[in-house]
């Protein structure tokens, strides 16, 4: 049986006792951990929470969110079924992009939360969240195809999709981002 939501609280726990990138903390509202099905077998990653994240403690719940919630549902999903999470997991200021600091100050603690849920495919929202698993790919080039990686010692296939926002801001994006989200099951079918 896999572990449960408790293993992810203690994880917090430990991000908070830690003090991971205090000056982040110290803007932010909150920790934005995740959320969803701890055991699920797909986590959706992005790359950190944005103003409605910051203010729910929550991932994907503004805008992006809700063209992400279209396509679970598309795909025959519900954001229940699914875990979804950010590489940083503080709102940096202005919702600039995370920092390369940022970044792999928080990369361990992503590590060891995709240890705990143990998905089968891990699907990257945007570049950033792509770039720690895929270094040597451009987005551009491999959306929608997965790709087998040793993560912690275990091999995982991890799934690059364009993110949520980038079809809010690019009406031609949105039909490819759809197409490739809706392989996603496919995939988890194919992995078993």
């Amino acid at each position: 049986m896999k572990p449960s939501q408790e293993r992810i609280d203690q994880l917090a726990q430990e991000i908070l006792a830690k003090d991971v990138c205090p000056e982040l903390r110290a803007q932010a509202s909150q920790l934005v951990m995740g959320d969803g099905d701890p055991n699920a077998d797909i986590v959706f990653i992005g790359e950190a929470p944005g103003k409605n994240e910051d203010i729910q403690g929550k991932p994907f719940v503004g805008a992006a969110g809700k063209f992400l919630n279209v396509m679970l549902e598309a795909a025959g999903m519900e954001r229940s079924d699914v875990y979804i999470t950010n590489i940083v997991k503080y709102r940096p200021p202005n919702n600039r992009a995370p920092l390369p600091e940022e970044k792999a100050a928080f990369l361990p603690y992503l590590i060891e939360q995709l240890k705990i849920i143990d998905p089968k495919v891990v699907v990257t929202l945007g570049r950033h969240s792509m770039e720690y698993f895929l270094p040597d790919y451009k987005i551009g080039e491999v959306h929608g195809q997965p790709k087998r990686v040793t993560l912690g010692g275990h091999e995982v296939v991890i799934m690059p999709l364009f993110h949520p926002a980038a079809a809010l801001y690019n009406g031609g994006m949105r039909q490819t981002l759809i197409d490739d989200f809706l392989k996603v099951p496919e995939v988890v079918k194919q992995i078993g």
